[in-house]
């Protein structure tokens, strides 16, 4: 197998360039998370799309006219003071309302949705762009997840790493994200990992995510562009998820 890392043709230099946001990597950047939009950009570069990263620190506005908008995991109190600045700001609601991509992990997930667990498990009001609700559970969720993507996303597989005592129930305008085949995932009892609506969607996923599961950060890719993207030899990516599963599963 070979594994070419040389840069697509360009898809045109006019092409205005894709613009990711990274919302508060003061407040919610726990495990890695950056890595995500690294693995964004490197896919992107590789096909030719041209990428502008924005970093927004939480005393800094949202910018509402970005294409792709990555929050990561965090503390409880950086996640109760980040739900409560990105609800004053208004520029992740603008941007979701006309079309832009989402993609939350863990703390980042769990304040997308109507309401989270605070610091003593207080319900706290998060955005509202997901239908979902959060809670503290009795038990820690810590190790490796493995799930079995919706069918209607063309995902392969999915792998990554937990550690969080949220539960998560899905309300009648998401859909799962994947079937927990090892691991706990949402931890509501359904067996469900993540969640999505339209073209916001979240997950528990460390490692970083994207980083693990190339697919997954193709998909987001796909949804941003609004087209189809032109397939990418395997390369250390591909590698590392099939290590991952194969160590995951190969010990129940």
């Amino acid at each position: 197998m070979s594994f070419d890392h040389s840069p697509a043709a360009p898809m045109g230099a006019s092409q205005r360039p894709l613009k990711i946001v990274w919302i508060y990597p003061d407040l919610l950047s726990t495990y890695g998370d950056q890595g995500n939009t690294i693995v964004l950009e490197r896919r992107a570069a590789l096909r030719g799309i041209p990428t502008e990263t924005v970093h927004v620190r939480s005393d800094q506005r949202v910018p509402a006219d970005g294409d792709l908008f990555l929050l990561g995991g965090g503390e409880d109190r950086p996640q109760i003071l980040a739900a409560q600045r990105l609800s004053r700001d208004g520029g992740l609601h603008q941007a979701v309302q006309r079309g832009a991509v989402v993609f939350a992990v863990c703390a980042g997930y769990q304040l997308l949705g109507h309401e989270f667990g605070g610091e003593e498990g207080q319900p706290v009001a998060g955005l509202g762009l997901l239908d979902i609700r959060s809670g503290r559970g009795e038990h820690r969720a810590v190790g490796e997840i493995v799930g079995e993507v919706s069918t209607e996303l063309n995902v392969p597989r999915i792998t990554g790493f937990e550690n969080h005592q949220g539960v998560t129930h899905l309300g009648q305008g998401v859909k799962p994200l994947a079937r927990v085949v090892a691991g706990i995932g949402n931890g509501s009892g359904d067996g469900f990992e993540g969640a999505y609506s339209g073209h916001v969607l979240g997950t528990y996923m460390h490692g970083p995510a994207l980083v693990r599961n190339p697919g997954l950060a193709d998909l987001l890719l796909r949804w941003a562009l609004g087209q189809e993207l032109q397939p990418l030899a395997p390369s250390w990516a591909e590698r590392l998820r099939d290590e991952r599963l194969n160590a995951v599963l190969s010990n129940p």
